[in-house]
Protein backbone atom coordinates (compact mmCIF):
# COMPACT_ATOMS: atom_id res chain seq x y z
CA UNK A 1 0.00 0.00 0.00
CA UNK A 2 1.48 3.29 -0.86
CA UNK A 3 1.09 6.51 1.96
CA UNK A 4 -1.77 8.30 -0.18
CA UNK A 5 -4.18 4.74 -1.01
CA UNK A 6 -5.53 2.26 1.58
CA UNK A 7 -7.66 -0.67 1.75
CA UNK A 8 -11.20 0.03 2.50
CA UNK A 9 -14.88 -0.53 2.57
CA UNK A 10 -16.98 1.39 0.91
CA UNK A 11 -20.50 1.91 -0.62
CA UNK A 12 -21.59 3.10 -3.86
CA UNK A 13 -25.36 2.81 -3.02
CA UNK A 14 -27.65 1.39 -0.77
CA UNK A 15 -28.88 -2.03 -0.30
CA UNK A 16 -28.09 -5.51 1.14
CA UNK A 17 -24.36 -6.61 2.10
CA UNK A 18 -23.62 -7.38 -1.00
CA UNK A 19 -23.20 -3.44 -1.92
CA UNK A 20 -20.26 -3.53 0.63
CA UNK A 21 -16.73 -3.00 -1.72
CA UNK A 22 -13.67 -3.54 -0.42
CA UNK A 23 -11.29 -1.28 -2.54
CA UNK A 24 -8.67 0.91 -2.82
CA UNK A 25 -9.45 4.72 -1.44
CA UNK A 26 -7.60 8.17 -0.67
CA UNK A 27 -5.63 8.22 3.20
CA UNK A 28 -7.74 10.41 4.97
CA UNK A 29 -5.50 13.72 5.97
CA UNK A 30 -6.11 15.38 9.29
CA UNK A 31 -6.73 19.04 10.59
CA UNK A 32 -6.03 20.97 13.71
CA UNK A 33 -7.41 18.49 16.76
CA UNK A 34 -7.37 15.49 15.06
CA UNK A 35 -4.96 12.29 15.04
CA UNK A 36 -4.59 9.42 12.02
CA UNK A 37 -4.65 6.22 13.54
CA UNK A 38 -3.44 2.78 12.18
CA UNK A 39 -6.61 0.60 12.47
CA UNK A 40 -5.95 -2.74 13.72
CA UNK A 41 -9.66 -3.63 14.01
CA UNK A 42 -13.01 -2.52 13.95
CA UNK A 43 -16.30 -3.42 15.03
CA UNK A 44 -19.70 -4.06 13.70
CA UNK A 45 -22.91 -2.21 15.38
CA UNK A 46 -26.34 -2.04 14.04
CA UNK A 47 -25.54 2.05 12.87
CA UNK A 48 -23.31 0.37 10.18
CA UNK A 49 -26.58 -2.10 9.30
CA UNK A 50 -28.94 0.71 8.77
CA UNK A 51 -26.77 3.29 7.15
CA UNK A 52 -26.04 0.62 4.34
CA UNK A 53 -29.30 -0.05 3.84
CA UNK A 54 -30.10 3.65 3.67
CA UNK A 55 -32.20 3.82 6.78
CA UNK A 56 -35.27 2.13 5.49
CA UNK A 57 -37.11 2.28 8.71
CA UNK A 58 -37.38 5.66 8.82
CA UNK A 59 -39.90 7.97 6.80
CA UNK A 60 -38.21 9.05 3.87
CA UNK A 61 -37.68 12.66 4.97
CA UNK A 62 -35.49 11.70 7.17
CA UNK A 63 -33.13 9.35 5.19
CA UNK A 64 -29.77 10.16 4.41
CA UNK A 65 -28.80 11.92 0.86
CA UNK A 66 -25.11 11.17 0.98
CA UNK A 67 -22.34 12.10 -1.90
CA UNK A 68 -21.50 8.33 -2.56
CA UNK A 69 -18.51 6.72 -1.98
CA UNK A 70 -18.27 6.44 1.20
CA UNK A 71 -16.70 4.80 4.30
CA UNK A 72 -19.51 2.99 6.93
CA UNK A 73 -18.22 2.01 10.47
CA UNK A 74 -17.39 4.15 13.62
CA UNK A 75 -15.82 1.99 16.12
CA UNK A 76 -11.70 1.13 15.89
CA UNK A 77 -8.77 0.13 17.76
CA UNK A 78 -5.37 0.89 16.62
CA UNK A 79 -2.06 2.75 16.99
CA UNK A 80 -1.55 6.65 16.16
CA UNK A 81 0.53 7.32 12.90
CA UNK A 82 0.09 11.06 12.75
CA UNK A 83 -1.08 13.75 15.25
CA UNK A 84 -2.04 17.36 14.63
CA UNK A 85 0.26 20.14 16.02
CA UNK A 86 -2.00 21.13 18.91
CA UNK A 87 -2.36 17.62 19.48
CA UNK A 88 -0.42 16.94 23.04
CA UNK A 89 -2.48 13.79 24.79
CA UNK A 90 -1.48 11.59 22.03
CA UNK A 91 1.81 10.71 20.35
CA UNK A 92 2.99 8.64 17.20
CA UNK A 93 3.28 4.82 18.56
CA UNK A 94 0.44 5.30 20.91
CA UNK A 95 -2.25 2.45 21.04
CA UNK A 96 -5.61 3.63 21.01
CA UNK A 97 -9.30 3.20 20.68
CA UNK A 98 -12.43 5.41 19.98
CA UNK A 99 -16.26 5.80 18.38
CA UNK A 100 -15.60 8.59 15.67
CA UNK A 101 -17.50 10.87 14.70
CA UNK A 102 -20.57 10.16 16.18
CA UNK A 103 -23.86 11.45 15.53
CA UNK A 104 -22.51 13.58 13.56
CA UNK A 105 -21.45 11.14 10.59
CA UNK A 106 -24.92 9.04 11.66
CA UNK A 107 -25.54 9.79 7.96
CA UNK A 108 -22.62 9.95 6.43
CA UNK A 109 -20.02 7.24 7.50
CA UNK A 110 -17.18 7.81 10.07
CA UNK A 111 -14.88 5.93 7.94
CA UNK A 112 -13.80 2.97 10.12
CA UNK A 113 -13.96 0.45 7.80
CA UNK A 114 -10.77 1.49 6.98
CA UNK A 115 -6.77 0.47 7.20
CA UNK A 116 -6.60 4.47 8.29
CA UNK A 117 -8.82 6.64 10.02
CA UNK A 118 -8.71 10.35 11.39
CA UNK A 119 -10.11 10.69 14.77
CA UNK A 120 -10.89 13.84 16.72
CA UNK A 121 -8.40 14.04 19.82
CA UNK A 122 -11.30 14.62 21.86
CA UNK A 123 -13.13 11.30 21.10
CA UNK A 124 -9.68 9.13 21.23
CA UNK A 125 -8.58 7.05 24.37
CA UNK A 126 -5.24 5.28 25.24
CA UNK A 127 -6.35 1.38 24.50
CA UNK A 128 -6.45 -0.88 27.62
CA UNK A 129 -3.42 -2.39 28.20
CA UNK A 130 -5.03 -5.33 29.46
CA UNK A 131 -7.04 -6.14 26.54
CA UNK A 132 -6.30 -6.76 22.70
CA UNK A 133 -7.50 -4.49 19.63
CA UNK A 134 -10.11 -7.14 18.92
CA UNK A 135 -11.84 -6.51 22.44
CA UNK A 136 -10.77 -3.02 22.38
CA UNK A 137 -12.78 -2.18 18.94
CA UNK A 138 -15.65 -4.26 20.16
CA UNK A 139 -15.88 -1.57 22.93
CA UNK A 140 -16.69 2.29 22.02
CA UNK A 141 -20.52 1.97 20.91
CA UNK A 142 -21.86 -0.44 22.91
CA UNK A 143 -19.81 0.63 26.23
CA UNK A 144 -20.78 4.17 25.73
CA UNK A 145 -24.42 3.40 25.22
CA UNK A 146 -24.40 1.24 28.05
CA UNK A 147 -22.20 4.19 30.05
CA UNK A 148 -24.34 7.18 29.23
CA UNK A 149 -27.47 5.22 29.54
CA UNK A 150 -26.59 4.38 33.65
CA UNK A 151 -23.48 6.03 34.86
CA UNK A 152 -23.11 9.25 33.06
CA UNK A 153 -25.03 11.14 30.64
CA UNK A 154 -21.27 13.32 29.85
CA UNK A 155 -22.46 15.82 27.52
CA UNK A 156 -25.84 18.95 27.39
CA UNK A 157 -26.55 18.20 23.15
CA UNK A 158 -30.01 18.26 22.48
CA UNK A 159 -31.83 15.52 23.04
CA UNK A 160 -33.49 14.10 19.59
CA UNK A 161 -35.73 11.67 21.11
CA UNK A 162 -37.46 13.81 24.07
CA UNK A 163 -37.47 17.50 25.30
CA UNK A 164 -35.32 17.10 28.40
CA UNK A 165 -32.10 15.18 29.50
CA UNK A 166 -31.60 11.80 29.74
CA UNK A 167 -30.99 11.36 33.47
CA UNK A 168 -29.72 7.65 35.07
CA UNK A 169 -30.55 6.78 38.01
CA UNK A 170 -29.06 5.27 41.50
CA UNK A 171 -28.58 1.65 40.87
CA UNK A 172 -26.85 0.55 43.92
CA UNK A 173 -29.41 -1.99 45.79
CA UNK A 174 -31.63 -1.41 43.50
CA UNK A 175 -33.35 -4.27 40.94
CA UNK A 176 -32.44 -3.70 37.19
CA UNK A 177 -33.70 -5.14 34.25
CA UNK A 178 -31.60 -5.61 30.53
CA UNK A 179 -33.59 -7.11 27.92
CA UNK A 180 -31.66 -8.02 25.37
CA UNK A 181 -28.91 -8.85 27.37
CA UNK A 182 -26.95 -11.20 25.20
CA UNK A 183 -25.98 -8.68 22.77
CA UNK A 184 -23.46 -5.80 22.08
CA UNK A 185 -25.32 -3.13 24.64
CA UNK A 186 -27.13 -5.42 26.98
CA UNK A 187 -24.16 -7.71 28.04
CA UNK A 188 -22.06 -4.50 29.00
CA UNK A 189 -25.43 -3.04 30.52
CA UNK A 190 -25.44 -6.54 33.05
CA UNK A 191 -22.10 -5.72 33.89
CA UNK A 192 -22.07 -2.20 34.19
CA UNK A 193 -25.14 -2.79 36.39
CA UNK A 194 -23.77 -5.31 38.61
CA UNK A 195 -20.42 -2.94 39.02
CA UNK A 196 -23.22 -0.34 40.50
CA UNK A 197 -24.22 -2.69 43.14
CA UNK A 198 -27.61 -3.78 41.89
CA UNK A 199 -29.66 -6.90 41.38
CA UNK A 200 -29.68 -7.83 37.93
CA UNK A 201 -32.56 -9.46 35.90
CA UNK A 202 -31.03 -10.44 31.95
CA UNK A 203 -33.64 -11.20 29.37
CA UNK A 204 -32.34 -12.63 26.53
CA UNK A 205 -32.39 -16.33 24.38
CA UNK A 206 -31.50 -19.26 25.87
CA UNK A 207 -28.23 -19.74 24.05
CA UNK A 208 -27.43 -16.67 26.56
CA UNK A 209 -27.89 -18.30 29.88
CA UNK A 210 -24.07 -19.48 30.80
CA UNK A 211 -23.00 -15.87 29.76
CA UNK A 212 -24.81 -14.48 32.02
CA UNK A 213 -24.27 -16.13 34.96
CA UNK A 214 -20.69 -15.74 34.17
CA UNK A 215 -21.12 -12.26 33.90
CA UNK A 216 -22.73 -12.21 37.41
CA UNK A 217 -26.67 -11.97 36.63
CA UNK A 218 -28.68 -12.85 39.63
CA UNK A 219 -31.95 -14.04 37.10
CA UNK A 220 -32.20 -15.19 33.74
CA UNK A 221 -35.45 -15.40 31.97
CA UNK A 222 -35.34 -16.89 28.62
CA UNK A 223 -37.80 -14.92 26.69
CA UNK A 224 -38.67 -17.65 24.25
CA UNK A 225 -40.23 -19.49 26.75
CA UNK A 226 -41.34 -17.14 29.54
CA UNK A 227 -42.75 -13.22 28.67
CA UNK A 228 -40.24 -11.20 31.61
CA UNK A 229 -43.31 -9.15 31.88
CA UNK A 230 -45.05 -12.34 33.26
CA UNK A 231 -42.48 -13.25 36.01
CA UNK A 232 -40.98 -10.05 36.91
CA UNK A 233 -42.57 -7.22 39.26
CA UNK A 234 -42.01 -4.23 40.98
CA UNK A 235 -38.25 -3.96 39.09
CA UNK A 236 -36.77 -0.20 39.47
CA UNK A 237 -35.11 0.12 36.39
CA UNK A 238 -35.77 -1.50 32.71
CA UNK A 239 -33.19 -1.02 30.74
CA UNK A 240 -34.37 -2.14 26.96
CA UNK A 241 -31.66 -2.85 24.49
CA UNK A 242 -33.38 -4.02 21.62
CA UNK A 243 -36.91 -1.93 20.60
CA UNK A 244 -39.43 -2.89 17.95
CA UNK A 245 -42.96 -3.19 18.91
CA UNK A 246 -44.69 -3.52 22.42
CA UNK A 247 -42.12 -1.19 24.47
CA UNK A 248 -44.76 -0.55 26.83
CA UNK A 249 -45.26 -4.48 28.12
CA UNK A 250 -42.17 -3.49 30.00
CA UNK A 251 -44.04 -0.85 32.51
CA UNK A 252 -45.47 -3.60 34.40
CA UNK A 253 -42.18 -5.01 35.03
CA UNK A 254 -41.81 -1.63 36.83
CA UNK A 255 -43.05 -0.41 40.57
CA UNK A 256 -44.68 2.91 40.33
CA UNK A 257 -41.82 5.38 40.33
CA UNK A 258 -39.32 3.58 37.94
CA UNK A 259 -37.78 4.33 35.30
CA UNK A 260 -37.70 2.49 31.57
CA UNK A 261 -34.46 3.63 29.43
CA UNK A 262 -34.98 2.56 25.80
CA UNK A 263 -31.82 2.10 23.69
CA UNK A 264 -34.01 2.32 20.66
CA UNK A 265 -37.56 4.50 21.84
CA UNK A 266 -38.72 4.51 18.22
CA UNK A 267 -42.20 3.01 18.08
CA UNK A 268 -42.80 3.50 21.62
CA UNK A 269 -46.65 3.95 22.71
CA UNK A 270 -47.21 3.88 26.09
CA UNK A 271 -46.02 7.26 27.11
CA UNK A 272 -49.87 7.49 28.52
CA UNK A 273 -49.70 4.48 30.70
CA UNK A 274 -46.20 5.47 32.29
CA UNK A 275 -47.48 8.81 33.24
CA UNK A 276 -50.25 6.92 34.88
CA UNK A 277 -48.07 4.71 36.79
CA UNK A 278 -45.43 7.65 37.61
CA UNK A 279 -42.79 6.05 35.31
CA UNK A 280 -40.00 7.90 33.98
CA UNK A 281 -39.66 6.45 30.08
CA UNK A 282 -36.03 8.29 28.90
CA UNK A 283 -33.97 7.73 25.80
CA UNK A 284 -30.81 9.80 24.50
CA UNK A 285 -28.58 9.65 21.36
CA UNK A 286 -24.70 8.15 22.38
CA UNK A 287 -22.03 10.47 21.40
CA UNK A 288 -18.61 10.30 21.42
CA UNK A 289 -16.62 10.63 24.04
CA UNK A 290 -12.87 10.30 24.51
CA UNK A 291 -12.67 10.91 28.43
CA UNK A 292 -15.68 8.80 28.78
CA UNK A 293 -14.37 5.82 27.25
CA UNK A 294 -10.60 6.12 29.02
CA UNK A 295 -12.92 5.96 32.57
CA UNK A 296 -14.92 3.28 31.29
CA UNK A 297 -11.58 1.46 29.75
CA UNK A 298 -10.37 1.16 32.99
CA UNK A 299 -12.67 -1.34 33.95
CA UNK A 300 -11.57 -3.21 30.81
CA UNK A 301 -8.51 -3.05 31.88
CA UNK A 302 -9.09 -4.53 35.43
CA UNK A 303 -11.35 -7.19 34.14
CA UNK A 304 -14.63 -5.62 36.13
CA UNK A 305 -15.91 -5.72 32.56
CA UNK A 306 -15.27 -7.38 29.20
CA UNK A 307 -16.54 -7.67 26.00
CA UNK A 308 -17.54 -10.80 24.46
CA UNK A 309 -16.57 -11.39 21.15
CA UNK A 310 -18.84 -13.92 18.48
CA UNK A 311 -17.36 -14.06 15.61
CA UNK A 312 -14.50 -11.71 13.56
CA UNK A 313 -13.97 -11.87 10.03
CA UNK A 314 -11.60 -9.94 8.15
CA UNK A 315 -12.28 -6.49 6.28
CA UNK A 316 -12.39 -7.85 2.92
CA UNK A 317 -15.34 -9.85 4.35
CA UNK A 318 -17.34 -6.81 5.54
CA UNK A 319 -19.78 -8.39 3.28
CA UNK A 320 -20.28 -11.50 5.41
CA UNK A 321 -19.66 -9.87 8.36
CA UNK A 322 -22.86 -7.76 7.84
CA UNK A 323 -24.94 -11.65 6.56
CA UNK A 324 -24.05 -12.79 9.75
CA UNK A 325 -25.21 -9.30 11.70
CA UNK A 326 -28.23 -9.58 10.74
CA UNK A 327 -29.14 -12.86 12.24
CA UNK A 328 -30.80 -12.83 15.69
CA UNK A 329 -29.15 -14.21 18.49
CA UNK A 330 -25.68 -12.29 18.12
CA UNK A 331 -23.69 -12.75 21.51
CA UNK A 332 -21.97 -10.09 22.06
CA UNK A 333 -19.57 -7.96 18.98
CA UNK A 334 -18.49 -8.92 15.76
CA UNK A 335 -15.27 -7.63 14.89
CA UNK A 336 -13.28 -6.73 11.98
CA UNK A 337 -9.80 -7.82 12.00
CA UNK A 338 -7.90 -5.22 9.93
CA UNK A 339 -4.33 -5.58 10.26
Amino acid sequence: MSMTTMNAVRLHAFGGPEVLRYEKAAVPTIGAGEVRVRVHAASINPPDLYLRDGYQALPPEWRPDPVFPLIIGTDVSGVVEEVAGDVTDFAVGDEVFAMVRFPEALMTGSGAYAEVVRVAASELAHKPAGIDHIHAAGAPMSLLTAWQFLIDLGHDAPNPFQGFRHQPVALDGRTVVVNGAGGGVGHLAVQLAKWQGARVIAVASARHQALMADLGADQFVDYTQTAAEDVVQDADLVIDAVGGENMARFLRMLKPGGALFLVNPLGFAGQAEAKQRGITVSSTQVRSNGPQLAQAGRLLDNGTVRVVVDRCFSLGDATGAHTYAIKRGIQGKIVLIVA
